[in-house]
């Protein structure tokens, strides 16, 4: 991760360690943004579009391919990406990968339904879809047996799997504007479940976490360590 520039080694009064680099803590604010949704999601009607000369190593194409997604971009083919909205790190991240591109701001000629075309060639709305009402239909069981009279510790528990399970999305859905979803989108509804269970949980889920820090303040030192 120090190579890829996400850390910097950082000599400790314990020893050695860890920090975040810059680009690192962009990528977590980001993260949390999509995550929680905290952004408004507006659109100009451009695309970004890229066009590049992609790595010839396969590991190295699937490292490039997994972070374009991250940042919102699909495919139309192996050399062009579409995005609705422009991403700052998108530069450094091809220059770092050593590629050749061409980035370009578009618009579609035919507006909103032709626009509407091209998200389709990028993005398998059909699936992301569906993986949103999996999303809800695997995590329904769990919250809902979780209630006030609930452990901290299950509510704990339970807020850390619908998170976990929620943050895979930030590699399937791109957060498209609604002008150019489906009508009834599903990850529209799935956002209201995972904000309403998110919130509900919190409380006592942080409850736990200041349980197991206090806890851990007050554990004796053992002789020899």
């Amino acid at each position: 991760m120090v190579r890829q520039g996400w850390l910097d080694p950082l000599r400790l009064s314990s020893g050695p360690g860890y920090s975040i680099t810059p680009k690192a803590a962009r990528r977590l604010d980001e993260a949390a943004a999509r995550i929680y949704r905290t952004g408004r999601i507006n659109w100009d009607g451009r695309f970004d579009l890229l066009v590049l000369e992609p790595p010839t190593g396969r590991r190295d194409r699937q490292r490039l391919a997994a972070n374009l997604t991250f940042l919102g971009y699909g495919t139309l083919d192996e050399q062009t990406w579409v995005a609705t909205r422009t991403a700052d790190e998108v530069d450094l991240l091809l220059e770092e990968s050593g590629v050749r591109y061409e980035r370009f701001t578009a618009t579609h000629a035919a507006g909103t339904p032709g626009a509407m075309g091209l998200v389709r060639r990028a993005w398998d709305l059909t699936e992301i879809g569906r993986a949103y009402e999996r999303f809800v239909a695997d995590q329904r069981p769990l919250l809902t047996g979780v209630t006030v009279r609930s452990p901290d510790e299950e509510a704990y528990a339970a807020r850390f799997q619908l998170v976990h399970a929620w943050r895979t999305f930030l590699f399937r859905d791109p957060q498209l504007p609604p002008a150019l979803l489906p009508e009834k989108w599903p990850g529209t509804s799935a956002a209201s479940f995972f904000d309403r269970h998110a919130a509900r949980l919190r409380p006592a889920a942080d409850r736990y976490v200041e349980q197991c820090l206090d806890a851990g303040t007050r554990l004796p030192r053992q002789k020899g360590r």
